[in-house]
C-alpha cells in the first residue's frame, strides 16, 4: 500500500473542493472572473490563497566527507595541543624519556604521555565546543560546506553543543566505534549525534 502524503504538505489542487452553496435570490450575480466588478459594490483585492507549508529538503553528509572534515580539524588541533604540552612540561618539569617506544610508554603509564593525551583531548573538546556554539560548524566543516542542526532543523543550542561534545568523548571511549557507526547508520549519525539529537547536513 502506498504511503499517504501528509495533508499539511498536500497541494491545494489535490484536495477536493467544498460543495458550492446554493445561490440565494437576494445575492448579487457572481462576477465572471476575479477581475470583474459589479456596479455599486466596492472593489477590493481578491482573497489571498492560503499558504501551503512545505518541508525544507536537507541532505545529510556521509562518512567520508565528515572524516575529511575531521582530519582538517585534527591538523589544526594537533599543533596547538603539542604547544600546550611543551609549555605544561616546562612548567611542571614533566618530560618524556628519550629512547623509549610508544607502546612501552603506554604500558608504563608514563606521566608525560598521559599529560600529552589529556591536553590533546581537552584542546579538541574546547575547539569543538566553541565552534559549535558560535558557528554550528568547525573549520573543517566550513571548508567542506557542512553544518550542524538539531532535530527541528535549527542551529543547536549551547546545551545541546555541550552534550554533543561529551558524545565525542564517548565515541573515543568506544575505540572510535561511535564515529565509524556514521558509515553504517541510515541517517548518517554518529554516537554523538544520537546522544545530542543532531544531524550534520550539507550547506
Amino acid at each position: 500500500m502506498a504511503e499517504r502524503e501528509p495533508a499539511l504538505l498536500r497541494d491545494d489542487a489535490a484536495s477536493p473542493d467544498p460543495p458550492a452553496a446554493a445561490p440565494r435570490a437576494a445575492d448579487p450575480p457572481a462576477p465572471a472572473d476575479r477581475g470583474a466588478t459589479i456596479p455599486g459594490m466596492p472593489v477590493g483585492p481578491a482573497p489571498a490563497k492560503p499558504a501551503v507549508r512545505t518541508a525544507d529538503q536537507v541532505y545529510v553528509s556521509g562518512f567520508w566527507r565528515r572524516l575529511l572534515a575531521g582530519l582538517i580539524d585534527f591538523a589544526i588541533i594537533l599543533p596547538a595541543a603539542l604547544l600546550l604540552t611543551v609549555i605544561a612540561g616546562r612548567i611542571t618539569g614533566v618530560r618524556a624519556p628519550a629512547g623509549f617506544d610508544l607502546w612501552l610508554l603506554l604500558l608504563d603509564n608514563e606521566p608525560a604521555l598521559a599529560m600529552a593525551l589529556t591536553l590533546t583531548i581537552a584542546t579538541a573538546a574546547v575547539y569543538a565546543l566553541v565552534f559549535q556554539v558560535l558557528r554550528s560548524r568547525t573549520i573543517g566543516m566550513r571548508v567542506l560546506k557542512m553544518k550542524i542542526i538539531d532535530v527541528y532543523g535549527d542551529p543547536p543550542s549551547p546545551g545541546r553543543c555541550v552534550v554533543r561534545t561529551l558524545g565525542y568523548l564517548a565515541g573515543v571511549a568506544t575505540l572510535f566505534l561511535g564515529f565509524i557507526w556514521i558509515g553504517f547508520d541510515g541517517e548518517k549519525r554518529g554516537l554523538h549525534d544520537w546522544i545530542a539529537g543532531t544531524y550534520v547536513i550539507q550547506g
